[in-house]
């Protein structure tokens, strides 16, 4: 564990003393997501990490969020040859055509989710409502992927979602909450297991 932070606080290891990543750490990361437009937006974000660290995709979040039309599914679900364009040309943000244009199909899957039962519903359901409050002790412990992330891998696949890996989608688990891999000595694994109880 992290022990040379300045408020004395024990944190996991992989913010290191980035000031951003540290923030990120202690406000969102395993803090239940219920919202189903920032769970889309934490998904297509994690999609574009593909290949790339989360502190890259963290510092461009605010270009993203201004690239994409603050990641308003119904918008980015109508976007056109020119929208795409100005994007590729965006260098705020991640310049990748495949995973822009994913973005679009993306959003018409989301669509059609929120439509049937509502896209937070839908993820949720995986783990029935309850965060998964995993007690891992070292870095080593915490998975890349798990059978779980698979099958939400498949089910978003099925619904037409891209860049949806099973790695990807387990990192977005544990950014949204669904699953608590705090390590056990993290100030965060009981703060953020006690928000998933109340939730």
């Amino acid at each position: 564990m992290m022990t040379d932070h300045t408020d004395g606080l024990q944190r996991c290891t992989w913010p290191g003393s980035d000031p951003l990543y540290l923030q990120y750490h202690d406000e969102e990361w395993g803090v239940p997501e219920y919202d189903d437009r920032a769970l889309f937006e934490k998904l297509i974000l994690d999609g574009f990490q593909a290949g790339l660290s989360w502190i890259t995709i963290l510092r461009k979040r605010d270009n993203f969020r201004k690239a994409f039309d603050g990641f308003e599914p119904e918008k980015i679900a109508s976007y056109d040859d020119a929208k795409l364009g100005l994007l590729m040309n965006d260098a705020g943000i991640v310049r990748n055509r495949a995973k822009i244009t994913a973005s679009v199909g993306n959003a018409r899957a989301w669509l059609a989710i929120e439509e049937k039962q509502g896209f937070g519903n839908f993820l949720w359901d995986f783990v029935d409502g309850e965060p998964i409050c995993n007690q891992f002790v070292s870095d080593g412990q915490v998975p890349a992927k798990t059978a779980l992330a698979e099958t939400v891998s498949k089910q978003l696949k099925a619904c037409g979602f891209k860049f949806c890996g099973p790695t990807i989608v387990y990192a977005f688990m544990q950014a949204v909450g669904m699953v608590n891999d705090h390590l056990v000595s993290c100030y965060r694994h009981e703060e953020c297991r006690k928000l998933g109880r109340s939730a």
